[in-house]
């Protein structure tokens, strides 16, 4: 994934925690808020509370970026922060994909103005 589609600074991190949108499924969350750019960027917070085992974590985090790689040209410019919850340890593949497809087009229904402060549930 380019770097310019990847949330890297924490006052970006900060200001999605703050003031932004929110989708939420059973094993993810999603906090979002327009950016301002032309392209949407994403941010992952897969804390060890999600699952003891790194390999876990990280095989979240593939499953999380590789959908939203394949999503991005559709999505509004968001910034994205996607939160898994401890649910999705354990849970397969095709049931991650599905949820996160089902986020993203819950996304992509929206527009960058509604980005700040909105809940959307």
């Amino acid at each position: 994934m380019p770097r310019v589609a990847r949330l890297r600074r924490s006052a970006d991190f900060l200001a999605l925690r703050q003031t932004s949108g929110r989708l939420g499924g059973r094993c993810f969350s999603v906090r979002y808020r327009a950016n301002g750019l032309s392209l949407a960027r994403l941010g992952l917070a897969v804390s060890r509370r999600v699952s003891k085992r790194a390999v876990e974590r990280n095989r979240l985090k593939r499953l999380v970026r590789e959908s939203f790689r394949r999503e991005r040209a559709l999505l509004p410019a968001f910034d994205i922060l996607v939160i898994a919850q401890a649910t999705a340890a354990g849970q397969p593949g095709d049931v991650l994909a599905g949820e996160l497809q089902t986020l993203w087009r819950r996304l992509a229904a929206l527009k960058p103005s509604e980005g700040a402060g909105t809940i959307v549930r």
